[in-house]
C-alpha cells in the first residue's frame, strides 16, 4: 500500500487508514483483531480511532491488541478528544481540562506512552480558540504526542487554528467522497496553504458508493438501522442516486467495484492523504484490501467530476 507524507510534515501514512469507530459494538473484539492483522499484512499502517467511539471501548480494544497482534512500532496510532456522548447526547469539550484529560485517559486504554498524531475532534464555539490549541501544543511537547491537528474543521477555522498555533498542525479529519464535495469550496485550500494533509472520513458516501443501496436496502445495513438510517439517508435519493449510477456504469466498463473507482478518485484529488475507511466485518475489509486503487482514465475522471460536481 502506498505511503504518503502528512501535508508538509515527515509523518508517513499508508494511503488508507483502519478507522475503528464501530468496534466494540458492531465489530467485536476477535473480528476486530483479524481485520488489523489483514490490514497490517496488506500495507496499512494508520489507525484512527477516538476517546467518544463506543466510549471508549474502540481504544481498549485496540489497545489489547497492540504489541500482540502487531507491534507497536508498525503503527501510525491516531486518535482525538474534544467530544463525548453523556445520555445520548452529544457534547462537545475543547477546553485544556477535557482535552488533557481526554489524552490522558486514550493513552490508558490504548496502553502506549505516546499518540503519533493527535486531533481536536471538533471546533467548540465555547471555548477560546486559543486554549484549545495550548492543549495541543502541550500535548506534543510533553512528548505524548508526536504531531498535532484537528477534525472537522471548516476553510477559515482551520487557516486561523494553523495561524495561532505553536505547533504545526498537519491535519484535518473531513468528510469528502464524490457525494460531498463541499471540501473543495475553502477546507482543500486552506490546507494547502498551511500546509496540512486531509484525512477522509466517509470516503465511500457512508456506504453508498459500495452501490448496495441501489434499488434495496439490505438488511444488514446502516440503512436499516433504526438508530443509523439517517447516517445514509440523504445519499440514497435524487442528484445523489444520479452520481452512484454514474459510478457504477464507469465501474463496469473498468472492470473494476464501485468501491474501488470511489476511492481512486478520492485518493487522485491533491490535497488527500488518506482515506479513512470503517468496515464493519471482515468481508467489507476484504473488498476495500482487493481494490487497485489504480489511477482512473482521464476521461472517466471527467465524466464522474462532471457528474458530482457542487450546483
Amino acid at each position: 500500500m502506498e505511503q504518503r507524507f502528512m501535508g508538509a510534515s515527515g509523518l508517513r501514512v499508508s494511503a488508507l487508514t483502519l478507522g475503528t469507530m464501530t468496534w466494540g459494538d458492531e465489530t467485536d473484539a476477535q473480528s476486530a483483531g483479524t481485520m488489523l492483522r489483514d490490514f497490517m499484512d496488506a500495507g496499512g499502517t494508520t489507525i484512527d480511532t477516538a476517546g467518544s467511539y463506543v466510549g471508549g471501548r474502540s481504544e481498549a480494544i485496540l489497545g489489547e491488541l497492540l504489541g500482540d497482534v502487531v507491534p507497536r512500532s508498525d503503527v501510525v496510532l491516531m486518535s482525538k478528544a474534544g467530544l463525548s456522548h453523556r445520555n445520548g447526547k452529544r457534547m462537545g469539550d475543547t477546553s485544556r481540562r477535557a482535552m488533557l484529560a481526554g489524552l490522558d485517559a486514550s493513552l490508558a486504554r490504548l496502553g502506549t506512552d505516546h499518540l503519533d498524531l493527535w486531533l481536536a475532534h471538533i471546533w467548540d464555539e465555547n471555548v477560546p480558540l486559543e486554549e484549545t490549541l495550548g492543549a495541543l501544543e502541550f500535548a506534543v511537547s510533553s512528548g505524548r504526542v508526536r504531531y498535532a491537528g484537528v477534525s472537522n474543521y471548516n476553510g477559515w477555522q482551520l487557516a486561523r487554528a494553523a495561524t495561532l498555533s505553536e505547533v504545526p498542525l498537519v491535519a484535518n479529519q473531513i468528510e469528502y467522497s464524490l457525494l460531498e464535495r463541499t471540501a473543495e469550496q475553502e477546507v482543500i485550500p486552506a490546507a494547502e496553504h498551511v500546509g496540512a494533509g486531509l484525512l477522509s472520513w466517509a470516503p465511500l458516501g457512508r456506504g453508498v458508493l459500495t452501490g448496495k443501496y441501489r434499488g434495496q436496502t439490505p438488511a444488514d445495513s446502516r440503512g436499516a438501522s433504526a438508530t443509523m438510517n439517517g447516517y445514509v439517508e440523504k445519499y440514497v435519493a435524487g442528484h445523489p442516486a444520479r452520481i452512484t449510477e454514474a459510478l457504477v456504469t464507469a465501474a463496469k466498463g473498468l472492470r473494476r467495484t464501485p468501491l474501488d473507482v470511489a476511492l481512486s478518485w478520492l485518493l487522485e484529488h491533491h490535497g488527500v492523504t488518506s482515506a479513512v475507511v470503517g468496515p464493519r466485518t471482515h468481508g467489507q475489509l476484504k473488498e476495500v484490501l482487493s481494490s487497485s486503487l489504480e489511477p482512473l482514465p482521464e476521461q472517466i475522471t471527467t465524466v464522474l467530476n462532471e457528474v458530482s460536481k457542487i450546483s
